[in-house]
């Protein structure tokens, strides 16, 4: 929805009207999902999706009824009978659930479209919560933006509802994922992360290297593979990477596009080559640099950065030895390990267990309440 965004900046920065319809939930079957969207421009042309066919052609004729009354946001639900399926050739029995929310002026919006965009570049990722539905129509479109760091632009003037967005929106940020969060009073704020894809990109194409790409495909993350033999990297090896790149360690990352949503694992076959590969990419703006190997080879290392003009500060960004601490010894173990590490970067865990506290066991079960007695018909 990259095009969406940026095109609803560009027609504010203009001074020109125009009706952003978001899909904020879905049930069923449904031709679109969460997250889609539509801009409705003022002379009637638009760019996006909701679907196509009479779901489309109905949300657009609320756009333009907003633009001409110059009416507020609307939330509406849209069931795909089995009539509309028919002649849209869909999948009948789903509901699709729109909030329609037209920009009259350019700060109503373009300081929230600035910073998505600036995610989509591969700045921060952010997360956009609107409220979308709720008992007053006066908060309809109330807009919070937030950062992983916390830091919000906007206010939704509930700060119980506030804090529990916020913590939701920076898990959303940095997979770009959406939810809805309810509120007691029925408030419903549609939260929404933007950011690029996460790029794992895999130094050393070897045994641990395509064991990790297997585990990370699945987590779905893009994927790059650097190695400097054409046989560990080519598409054979690693058929749905995003790019194989063969290239010398020291100079492979210069056809790696990286951002702030990068991931760096240094994987190779020797110390030389991680060397090389790790002076490489501690050069990158990458969020996470995970060095594989002993703690000795590792120190070996980090002295070479040293010598090269790296700063101290900067080298202890380094997660080496790589990966949680679980005892893994085989490479599917230590996939495991790595993937857990860099998650937790992106997640902003803790790496300990979740396992609850122990103590007063039975006292803590005794205050559970009982359940409630299903009534007897």
């Amino acid at each position: 929805m990259k095009e969406v965004i940026e095109e609803t900046a560009r027609l504010l920065k203009k001074n020109e009207p125009c009706v952003l319809a978001t899909v904020v939930r879905t049930k069923g079957m449904t031709p679109q999902k969460a997250g889609a969207k539509q801009l409705i421009r003022q002379d009637g042309s638009s760019i996006g999706t909701l679907g196509g066919g009479c779901v489309e052609g109905d949300i657009w004729f609320y756009a333009r009824q907003i633009l001409r009354e110059k009416s507020g946001p609307q939330f509406r639900d849209y069931y795909l009978n089995e009539d509309v399926a028919a002649k849209d050739g869909l999948v009948c029995g789903g509901t699709m659930y729109f909030f329609i929310e037209p920009f009259w002026q350019p700060q109503e919006y373009l300081p929230f479209a600035n910073e998505i965009t600036n995610a989509y570049q591969g700045g921060p990722p952010v997360s956009l919560a609107t409220v979308v539905s709720g008992p007053g129509e006066q908060s309809l479109g109330k807009k919070i933006l937030i950062r992983q760091d916390g830091t919000t632009l906007g206010t939704l003037e509930n700060e119980k509802l506030q804090a529990e967005v916020i913590k939701v929106g920076r898990k959303l940020a940095a997979f770009g994922k959406n939810q809805i969060v309810d509120s007691e009073d029925g408030t419903e704020v549609y939260v929404e992360g933007f950011t690029t894809p996460p790029t794992l990109v895999i130094m050393g194409g070897g045994h641990i290297g395509r064991t990790v790409y297997n585990l990370a495909l699945t987590l779905g993350f893009r994927i790059c593979i650097v190695d400097d033999r054409p046989e560990f990297s080519n598409k054979e090896r690693f058929s749905q990477a995003a790019e194989t790149i063969v290239a010398d360690f020291e100079n492979g990352l210069e056809n790696v596009s990286v951002n702030f949503n990068t991931f760096i694992l240094v994987a190779t076959r020797g110390h030389r080559y991680d060397d090389a590969a790790t002076r490489s990419a501690i050069k990158t703006e990458a969020r996470y640099i995970g060095l594989l190997g002993s703690k000795r080879k590792n120190l070996m290392i980090f002295r070479n950065l040293l010598k090269n003009g790296i700063s101290l500060d900067r080298i202890k960004e380094i997660n080496a030895p790589i990966g949680l601490n679980i005892g893994a010894l085989s490479p599917e173990e230590l996939a495991v390990s790595i993937m857990a590490e860099i998650i937790k970067c992106i997640r902003g865990g803790d790496g300990t267990p979740m396992k609850m506290g122990m103590e007063n066991l039975l006292e803590q079960i005794e205050k559970l309440p009982e359940p409630a007695k299903k009534p007897i018909f």
